[in-house]
C-alpha cells in the first residue's frame, strides 16, 4: 500500500479497528459514517478504502475478533469448566445471553438488526465459512458427548445451530415490559434446551429394561 510504512498501515488498522468498535456500538451501523472513523484517525475519507472496501467489512472484522475472544472465554467457563453436559450447556447458554444483553457491539448487531444489513452485504460463501468457524468451537465438545451417549444423536450442525439460536432470546426482551420475568422466560428456556439435549444413562437403562 503505497504512502504508508509497515508499522504506520498497521496502527491505522489497528485504530479504525478501535474506534469502530466505540462507534459501531454506540450508534450501530447504519448511524456510523466513514469521516466519524476516519476523523478520529486522523485520515482523509479516501483513504479509508485503502484499508477497507466498506464500514461493513471493518465491522465484520471487528465482530471476527471480539467473537472468537468471547467464544474462548465462554467456552472456558461453560464446556471446558463443567463436567457434566446439561451443566455445562445451562453455563454456555446463559453466558451466551448475557453477553448478548450487556456488551454493546453485539446488542447493536441482534436487537438493532445490524446482522441482516451484514448478511445483506456477503456472499454466501462468507457466511458459510462464518457459521463453520462458530460451529469449529461446539463440535469437539457435541461430538465427545455423543461417543459417550451423554448427547441425543443428530447432526452436529444442527446442534450446534440450536445452541446459537439461543443468543437471538436477547432480540425479544422488550416484547415482555418487565425485566424480571423475561429473566425467568431465558432461564426457563435456557433448562428446558439443555435438558432436552442431554441423555441420562438412568433413562437409556430404562428404555433398555422396557425393550
Amino acid at each position: 500500500m503505497s504512502g504508508f510504512g509497515d508499522q504506520e498501515r498497521e496502527r491505522i488498522r489497528n485504530q479504525l479497528r478501535e474506534t469502530g468498535k466505540e462507534l459501531f456500538a454506540q450508534y450501530g451501523l447504519d448511524k456510523t459514517t466513514i469521516s466519524e472513523l476516519t476523523d478520529a484517525v486522523g485520515i482523509a475519507n479516501g483513504t479509508f478504502y485503502r484499508f477497507y472496501d466498506s464500514k461493513e467489512r471493518l465491522y465484520f472484522e471487528i465482530l471476527r475478533e471480539e467473537g472468537e475472544r468471547f467464544a474462548r472465554e465462554i467456552i472456558a467457563e461453560s464446556f471446558e469448566a463443567e463436567e457434566d453436559p446439561e451443566d455445562a450447556i445451562v453455563a454456555f447458554l446463559t453466558r451466551l445471553c448475557e453477553l448478548m444483553e450487556t456488551n454493546p457491539l453485539f446488542h447493536q448487531l441482534i436487537v438493532d438488526d445490524d446482522f441482516r444489513r451484514l448478511t445483506e452485504q456477503f456472499t454466501d460463501e462468507e457466511m458459510e465459512a462464518e457459521a463453520e468457524e462458530s460451529l469449529s468451537y461446539l463440535a469437539p465438545y457435541i461430538e465427545q458427548w455423543q461417543s459417550e451417549g451423554r448427547l441425543r444423536d443428530g447432526d452436529t450442525k444442527v446442534l450446534a445451530g440450536v445452541l446459537g439460536a439461543a443468543k437471538f432470546l436477547p432480540y425479544h426482551k422488550e416484547d415482555y415490559h418487565d425485566d424480571e420475568f423475561y429473566e425467568d422466560v431465558r432461564d426457563a428456556f435456557i433448562e428446558t434446551l439443555a435438558a432436552g439435549l442431554v441423555q441420562r444413562a438412568d433413562v437409556q437403562t430404562e428404555e433398555v429394561d422396557e425393550s
